[in-house]
C-alpha cells in the first residue's frame, strides 16, 4: 500500500464531459505539477478526476490505426469523436456508462515507480468490482483488469494507460460500469482480436447505481493512495 501523509488528493467529479476539454482539464493540473518539480518544488496537491465521455475513440502513443475499424465517414454518421493523445497503449473506446480516473499523482512522494503504479490502479478496479462479487485479475503483458483468466472467453472490464513525466502522472483507466458495449465494435479494444470487452452491468445482469461505482471506486483508490481525500464537484 502506498501513502502519502504530507499532501491532499482532491477529487474532481467532472460529470459527463467533451474529451477535448477533459483532457485540457488534465494537462492543467499536470502540467502545473511538472513545472514545480522541475523547480525543485514539491507539489502539496495531488488529484483524482472522475469523468464520464460522450462517444470517442482515444489512441495511444503505440496504436496501429488498422485497429480503428470503421472509417471517419462512419465514425462521424455515429458521433464518435477520434483523438490521438500521449498516453501509452492502443486504441479504447469510451461513453456514457464508463467509469474513467485521470489521476494527477506525483509518484516520488508515494515512493513508486510506474509498473507499481499500474499495479495500485488495476488494484482499485479489482477491489471495486469484488463489491460486485465480480473476480477481476490480471495478465501477463496486457494491462488492465480482466474476467475470465485463462478461458476461452477471457474479457476485458477496465482499460488502462497513463503517461508520466517527472514522476508525475496523467491519463489513467476506464471502467465500463454501464456503457453500451456495442461502440466497442468500432475497434479492436487495445488491439486484440480474441477477446472480449465486459461490464459491471454485463457481469451482473442489471444496470447499476453509477454513483454508488462512483463512490466505492473512491473510496479504494483513496485508500490505496492516499488517507486524506477532498471531495468537490465540477469546477
Amino acid at each position: 500500500m502506498s501513502t502519502n501523509n504530507s499532501g491532499c488528493l482532491k477529487v474532481i467529479d467532472l460529470g459527463l464531459l467533451d474529451y477535448r476539454e477533459a483532457w485540457t482539464f488534465q494537462h492543467t493540473l499536470f502540467d502545473g505539477m511538472v513545472e514545480k518539480k522541475k523547480g525543485g518544488i514539491k507539489p502539496e496537491k495531488e488529484y483524482l478526476i472522475i469523468v464520464e465521455h460522450p462517444p470517442v475513440i482515444t489512441l495511444g502513443r503505440h496504436a496501429h490505426q488498422e485497429n480503428v475499424l470503421l472509417s471517419s465517414d462512419a465514425l462521424r454518421e455515429r458521433g464518435i469523436e477520434v483523438f490521438e493523445i500521449e498516453r501509452g497503449g492502443d486504441v479504447t473506446f469510451h461513453a456514457p456508462g464508463q467509469l474513467v480516473a485521470y489521476p494527477i499523482l506525483d509518484l516520488e512522494q508515494h515512493h513508486l515507480g510506474v509498473k507499481d503504479y499500474v499495479w495500485h490502479l488495476e488494484e482499485a478496479v479489482i477491489l471495486t468490482i469484488a463489491h460486485y462479487g465480480i473476480k477481476g485479475e490480471r495478465i501477463e503483458g496486457a494491462s488492465g483488469v480482466w474476467i475470465g483468466k485463462g478461458g476461452d472467453k477471457e474479457r476485458k472490464i477496465c482499460a488502462l494507460g497513463v503517461k508520466c513525466s517527472r514522476f508525475c502522472t496523467m491519463h489513467g483507466l476506464a471502467l465500463n460500469v454501464n456503457t453500451d458495449l456495442s461502440g466497442f465494435n468500432a475497434i479492436n479494444p487495445c488491439g486484440f482480436i480474441d477477446r472480449g470487452v465486459t461490464s459491471i452491468a454485463k457481469e451482473t445482469g442489471k444496470d447499476m447505481d453509477f454513483e454508488e461505482v462512483k463512490s466505492i471506486f473512491i473510496k479504494e483508490f483513496s485508500a490505496l493512495f492516499q488517507p486524506h481525500t477532498l471531495f468537490q464537484g465540477r469546477p
